[in-house]
């Protein structure tokens, strides 16, 4: 195969910082080819110069054995290149087909729209991408809007599409339908560069992985010749346990209560369980079948509907996010930069939220820096947050190192419940690896984790009990041990099981 791509000695600094270190990337034509490596590893700003987003400090870029310098995106797009961003660059309100052929359209005194849906049509039916091209973007899945962004990019005439962590914010089915999409406009000739941390999608769908680490390309492999293990190992430097050391389960006593609460205004039933000392519950289900709606009614970011939820035998329900946090629970929400992490402000200043007003921290009304700074060093030593120091700002932070912060926040000793959502999306395995084995520290200190996921691989692997949620509804609980991955699946979609067998308890 001949390479369409050829990256040599490509190097990137932001001021102190170096991205990328004297990187070499060859990507044959009509290939998957995956990046791979841990969040800050580079890959995002490696393929962002290629797609004349940033400019290198030095290196050089081939394309189709040409050597090109790529100024701007107008330059990518000209060469044949297009990038689906993690983040859909799409406006809301306008339509599916205004979107995609916004900035191309057909026609000289007004919009042809009658050719641009030709043009779509085409498109869409030959790569299988269906689509409801009159549905406003506001109204579809975010499944449906990343197809938006493939289809914009093939309308564009892209032949090499960059897609950067493209399964970071889809549920499991979407995620399998994307991978066969991607397969399908493979065997149809396109090229395909596949930035992710997810090593089993890799296996699935790529022919040759390029592994980075720490801003340096560590390898390139083919994978027919390698396994999972393999290329964690690459991409963390280290042996990754896939095989977590679990206690022998042994609950206490009950820590959170949920009896009758209504997650969802149609809802047809209600959902009833708890989570006790020493245990990890696990709430399984698909994205948005009232996930979201639990968390924050427990946290009281959200009004319940009806029911009642008891936090250490104290009725919880309505009461404020500050009353509940004192009741003793530590809450590490889905929406990390939204509700966990302020991003203008340093490390100290984000471990010290939710508990600027007590009285370690704060003192006649003004903060005491040196017990915030010692308690913060201490938990980026303890948490193995890699950062310059207290002072950084988050935002300068990967991910993973910022959920560590989270982490190291929120399993305070006051707290003997931690409520956690969604803990290890967008993380790459070394960062989930070690909030897991945090988990079972907790767990064996007799502190109880309600375990929020859409990743059942996670729920599965953590999990002491698992309920599954199915619009609002509670579906089945027992013990993770019970379940098989098939009556899992079937409940996610709705299948109920006999009444008797649910251990709410």
């Amino acid at each position: 195969m001949n390479p369409i791509i050829q990256m040599t000695g490509i190097t990137k600094r932001f001021g102190p910082v170096t991205a990328n270190s004297l990187c070499d990337l060859s990507v044959n034509e009509g290939e998957i080819h995956c990046l791979l490596g841990e969040n800050g590893a580079g890959k995002t700003t490696l393929m962002n110069i290629l797609f004349g987003m940033y400019r290198p400090d030095s290196g050089t870029i081939y394309i189709n054995g040409e050597k090109c310098l790529i100024r701007n995106t107008g330059d990518a797009f000209h060469r044949g290149l297009g990038m689906i961003h993690q983040h859909f660059m799409l406006i809301p309100n306008m339509t599916v087909l205004q979107n995609i052929i916004l900035g191309q359209e057909t026609g000289s005194f007004k919009l042809n729209y009658g050719e641009s849906r030709r043009r779509t049509r085409e498109i869409t039916g030959k790569y299988g991408l269906d689509l409801e091209l009159d549905a406003k973007v506001e109204d579809i899945s975010v499944g449906m809007k990343q197809r938006v962004e493939i289809v914009k990019t093939l309308y564009r005439g892209a032949n090499v599409l960059v897609l950067d962590e493209p399964t970071a914010v889809l549920t499991p089915q979407e995620s399998n339908s994307l991978m066969h999409i991607l397969l399908d406009m493979k065997r149809q000739g396109k090229t395909i560069i596949f930035i992710t941390h997810k090593l089993n999608e890799t296996m699935q769908v790529a022919d040759r992985a390029t592994i980075l680490r720490d801003g340096s390309v560590t390898g390139t492999v083919k994978i027919s010749e390698t396994n999972i293990r393999s290329l964690a190992g690459h991409m963390v430097g280290r042996e990754i346990l896939f095989e977590l050391k679990k206690e022998p389960f042994r609950p206490g006593k009950p820590l959170l209560e949920i009896e009758r609460l209504k997650l969802l205004p149609n809802a047809k039933g209600t959902v009833s369980l708890s989570v006790r000392e020493g245990e990890i519950l696990g709430i399984a289900g698909v994205d948005g079948n009232g996930q979201m709606e639990l968390e924050e009614m427990i946290m009281g970011l959200r009004q319940k509907l009806s029911g009642v939820i008891r936090l250490n035998g104290h009725e919880i329900g309505n009461r404020s996010p500050l009353s509940i946090r004192r009741g003793g629970i530590g809450y590490i929400p889905s929406d990390r930069h939204h509700r966990a992490i302020l991003p203008g402000l340093s490390l100290s200043e984000n471990f010290l939220l939710g508990f600027q007003s007590e009285k370690k921290y704060a003192r006649h009304g003004f903060i005491r820096e040196t017990k915030l700074a010692q308690d913060t060093g201490k938990s980026i030593e303890t948490f193995a947050v890699k950062t310059s120091g207290a002072r950084q700002n988050i935002a300068d932070l990967s991910g993973g190192n910022q959920q560590k912060l989270v982490l190291g926040r929120e399993v305070s000793p006051e707290y003997r419940l931690i409520l956690a959502a969604q803990p290890g999306r967008g993380l790459d395995i070394g960062a989930v690896e070690y909030i897991h084995t945090q988990f079972l520290r907790l767990r064996s200190e007799n502190k109880g984790i309600l375990l929020i996921s859409a990743d059942l691989e996670e729920i599965m692997k953590m999990s002491d009990r698992i309920a599954v949620i199915y619009k609002g509804e509670l579906m089945d609980c027992k013990e993770a041990s019970r379940y098989t991955i098939e009556e899992l699946g079937l409940l996610m979609a709705g299948k109920k099981p006999r009444q008797e067998d649910i251990d709410y308890d």
